[in-house]
C-alpha cells in the first residue's frame, strides 16, 4: 500500500490529466457560512506541493468571507472518466503576496480585468454592468500592466486527511485514509 498521500496524488493527477476531457484540476471546494451551514462549489486547483494545494479567489466572495471566519474546508476531485475520487480536508491559509501576484500575472488580461471588474457573490443588476467595467478598466490600463487588485489572492490548504477511493465492480470500492500524525501519514482501509 501507497505510504505517501501527496506521490498517490501526483500518479492519479497524471492519470487525471490524460484521461479527463475537461479540467482535470477542477475541485469542489466546500466551506462553512457563519451560520454553521455547509456551502460548496468548483474551483481550479492552480498549483499544489507537500505544503498543500492551492487557489486563488476574489477575497470579497461568498467563500473568501467564509474562509475568513471559518479557515477549515475539505476539497474534492472527482476524475468520472477513471471512476476515482480524492478527498482532503485541512485548514486554508492565504497565500504569499509575491505567490498571489506571480500567478496573477500568468493569467490571461481578459481574467486580470475580469478580477477588478467583479464584485464576485454579489447582486449585479445586469450584464450590461459588468460588461461596462470591464470597457472601462480596459480604457484605464490601455496596453499596460494590470496590477493584482487587492482582494484577489489565493490560498493553501494543508491536508490533514486525504481520502482516495476507486471505483470496484460489485460496489466494492477500495477507500484508502490518510490521517495525519505529526509529521507522519497513518494509512487505513474503510470499508465501501
Amino acid at each position: 500500500m501507497q505510504d505517501d498521500p501527496f506521490a498517490l496524488f501526483a500518479a492519479w493527477m497524471a492519470e487525471a490529466e490524460q484521461s479527463e476531457p475537461n479540467d482535470p484540476n477542477g475541485m469542489t471546494l466546500a466551506t462553512v457560512a457563519e451560520d454553521g451551514r455547509p456551502s460548496a462549489r468548483m474551483v481550479l486547483l492552480k498549483g499544489w506541493d507537500a505544503g498543500g494545494f492551492v487557489f486563488y479567489t476574489n477575497l470579497e466572495s461568498r467563500k473568501g468571507r467564509e474562509l475568513a471566519g471559518n479557515p477549515f474546508v475539505a476539497l474534492l476531485f472527482h476524475w468520472k472518466s477513471l471512476r476515482r475520487q480524492v478527498r482532503i480536508e485541512g485548514p486554508a491559509a492565504p497565500v504569499t503576496d509575491a505567490e498571489a501576484d506571480a500567478y496573477f500575472a500568468t493569467r490571461p488580461r481578459l481574467a486580470r480585468l475580469g478580477a477588478w471588474a467583479s464584485d464576485q457573490s454579489r447582486p449585479l443588476d445586469g450584464r450590461a454592468t459588468l460588461v461596462a467595467r470591464v470597457a472601462a478598466l480596459e480604457a484605464r490600463y490601455m496596453l499596460g500592466e494590470i496590477p493584482r487588485p487587492p482582494h484577489w489572492s489565493g490560498y493553501r490548504v494543508a491536508p490533514t486527511v486525504f481520502e482516495f477511493w476507486q471505483d470496484m465492480p460489485f460496489r466494492l470500492h477500495d477507500r484508502t485514509l490518510f490521517t495525519r500524525d505529526g509529521d507522519a501519514w497513518r494509512t487505513e482501509k474503510l470499508f465501501p
